[in-house]
């Protein structure tokens, strides 16, 4: 069974049809050469944006609102536009779990990284560190609520990547260890404030703690290995990209950006890669690493 992992389910029930759906079609296609090759990066492809489904509709909707506010609509007169994004997530996060397109349990640590991510910009709006430049109704401070959910996004990703592609982790560092380099983490985004920055020594512990890290993911019909590094930064990287789309979208704006778009820091890559750590961590809570079958 495609959907059974050491008698452990990998899918949720319809995720399971239309895995059994997706064999029927490509279990026809070739396996070897570069037709076999294509057929493989074609089906990464896909469960890639099957696991970002929650971010990826957030980020429609947040390029959709960018048209549908612009000066002369009527729409800001029956629902402010950062309203409109909290109630569509909200509904989105009830009919993935209705649709069974989620589980209960990762629906909870989403909620984790909902409570987690609306502390930090609380703090960081009052701190000046950006900025959310329209009214609203549903907030908290200056802090529009729909803006949880865009760590709500990333926590989905996590959770959904580790059961599609049945991610195995070799060389994987203890858990206490990890959970106190995530404190150590999300405790610098406050305390650099007053204190001085930690974010390189977290840099070397990170690189320390994880440099021996790889992870094994199946994609199709075979099994692949990426260095946890790497994966760390390439997730980073193109939440990076969605930031500057959201910042492009002026949904909330760093200082500089006020007056005309200019694309995000690059130093901003640093803090989400720091960010898949608490990430990944949190993750950990539903989905403890799982060795590779061939590691004892």
């Amino acid at each position: 069974m495609h959907n059974s992992v050491n008698g452990k389910r990998r899918f949720t029930s319809l995720e399971a049809v239309i895995d059994a759906a997706a064999h029927r079609l490509l279990d026809q296609l070739p396996r070897r050469g570069l037709s076999g090759a294509l057929v493989e990066f074609l089906v990464f492809g896909l469960k890639q944006a099957w696991a970002c489904l929650f971010g990826g509709v957030m980020l429609g909707l947040i390029i959709l609102s960018k048209y549908l506010w612009a000066d002369g609509s009527a729409l800001p007169q029956l629902i402010t536009r950062y309203d409109f994004l909290f109630l569509s997530a909200v509904t989105i996060q009830l009919l993935m779990l209705l649709c069974r397109l989620e589980t209960l349990r990762e629906a909870k640590v989403i909620l984790i990284f909902h409570i987690v991510g609306t502390a930090m910009e609380i703090f960081k709006t009052h701190m000046g560190s950006w900025i959310y430049p329209e009214e609203n109704l549903f907030r908290i401070g200056g802090v529009p609520l729909f803006s949880g959910f865009m760590y709500a996004a990333v926590g989905s990703y996590m959770a959904r990547i580790n059961r599609i592609f049945d991610i195995r982790l070799a060389n994987y560092p203890p858990l206490p260890l990890t959970f106190a380099l995530a404190t150590g983490i999300y405790i610098n985004f406050f305390s650099h404030h007053y204190l001085p920055d930690m974010r390189w020594l977290l840099f070397a512990f990170t690189g320390l703690m994880f440099w021996r890290t790889s992870m094994h993911y199946r994609v199709f019909r075979f099994r692949h290995r990426m260095p946890l590094l790497l994966a760390f930064f390439l997730t980073s990287l193109f939440i990076w990209i969605a930031e500057n789309i959201g910042t492009w979208s002026r949904v909330w704006l760093y200082p500089g950006q006020h007056d005309q778009w200019v694309p995000v820091s690059l130093s901003k890559l640093g803090a989400w890669y720091l960010l898949m750590i608490i990430s990944v961590v949190l993750v950990t809570i539903i989905h403890p690493p799982k060795k590779p079958d061939d590691q004892p």
